[in-house]
């Protein structure tokens, strides 16, 4: 019997990352699940019900504070994790998983969110945040290095799953490694259609610095439309300076109420570039329409005419561009949902299971082609000859 493990990064907060991890644990039925740290009142009330093996990094003070700050012991946490009892290990990555150490024989294959933000696309996730010239020079100092230690951790893994086109060309560029996409799910039957829609566009986004939030204050200050964004993190300040009246900042909310503002705003505006995004699709289950910028996992997800509109700057009056677009448009809730139907976690499910088995009968079937070509090489030599 194949012992399975699943390893997520960490959970440290509760996002799309998280609610996918979540997923793939229940694909996995009862595999252990193991991850660095684990933050226990952001977890979901299935993920607090499964235990979750944790390294040495959950013994570090006010993690629920300051996780962000401990970013450089994450790959050295997840080396430490003692997989050597599992055949078969399947992590959740978009930091450190893949570097975990697996048994000689043992096939890991990685669900890949993206290859590490931080590292190889430094401008993305760090170019808007404020830091100072000395820590600039150190923070590229140690990508540098951290670019090898990560590309030989991607040699070690035997197969991946990329959740979007874009990440399965980053995985080839920067890894040199193929990979597979499985869009990652969502439950439409948590979403509804309203009778009526109300007049305002909403955000629903962890409030970090490369989301861009700032276009969508913008935008709608410019346009004097009413914005309500749902959400938290480290930008709120700066984004409540940007705005006026017409923004109103909720923090976070429960998934009943964020259904309920989903199934009522007149769209959804969508204005980072992510990896691939389910708020997108969250808005779609509810029928409602999406203002995406169109680059990243929104051209899979958001195709113009049918459930939204794409902008194509990342700028304030592009955004405005598309909020126009949009209001002259005719929008079909039900054909909207159908849309989201495509990415429903059933056939998540089915998609994720038949890989996971695929993967395993090809490295069961390398390993017997490797152990048939080793004999050969190995004849015992005939005396006298």
């Amino acid at each position: 019997m194949i012992k399975t493990v699943f390893v997520h990064d960490n959970f440290v907060q509760a996002g799309g990352g998280e609610r996918v991890a979540e997923e793939l644990a229940r694909c996995l039925g009862d595999a252990d699940i193991v991850s660095t740290v684990v933050v226990k009142e952001r977890l979901s009330p299935y993920m607090q019900q499964r235990e979750v093996k944790t390294s040495w990094l959950q013994n570090f003070p006010a993690m629920k504070r300051f996780y962000r700050h401990y970013f450089l012991f994450y790959p050295y946490a997840a080396r430490s994790l003692d997989l050597s009892q599992y055949d078969r290990i399947v992590s959740s990555c978009y930091g450190f998983a893949k570097m975990v150490r697996k048994a000689p024989g043992a096939v890991h294959i990685c669900y890949c969110h993206t290859p590490t933000r931080w590292i190889w696309r430094y401008s993305d996730y760090f170019g808007r945040e404020n830091f100072g010239g000395i820590t600039q020079y150190i923070l590229k100092l140690i990508i540098a290095q951290m670019k090898k230690v990560d590309l030989n951790a991607a040699k070690q893994v035997d197969f991946f799953i990329a959740n979007s086109r874009v990440v399965a060309e980053r995985i080839r560029t920067y890894y040199g490694r193929e990979a597979i996409v499985i869009y990652p799910p969502i439950q439409v039957s948590r979403f509804v259609c309203a009778d009526t829609v109300e007049d305002y566009y909403l955000v629903v986004s962890r409030l970090v610095a490369y989301k861009r939030i700032e276009l969508a204050v913008q935008a709608c200050e410019k346009l004097g439309r009413r914005l309500k964004i749902v959400g938290e993190g480290p930008d709120r300040k700066r984004l409540e300076q940007l705005s006026s009246k017409n923004t109103e900042f909720l923090g976070r909310q429960p998934d009943s109420e964020v259904t309920r503002l989903m199934s009522s705003c007149r769209a959804l505006i969508f204005p980072g570039e992510e990896d691939f995004g389910l708020t997108p699709l969250e808005a779609s289950a509810s029928g409602r329409p999406c203002i995406a910028y169109g680059a990243g996992g929104a051209l899979d997800t958001v195709i113009p005419g049918l459930n939204g509109v794409h902008f194509l700057e990342p700028t304030a009056d592009s955004l405005v561009d598309g909020i126009k677009k949009l209001e002259m448009s005719v929008w079909n809730s039900q054909t909207i949902r159908e849309h989201a139907e495509k990415f429903d976690v059933s056939s998540f499910e089915r998609q994720f299971n038949e890989a996971i088995e695929s993967f395993s009968r090809r490295a069961t079937g390398d390993k017997q082609r490797l152990k048939q070509r080793t004999g050969a090489l190995s004849l015992p030599r005939i005396v006298g000859s």
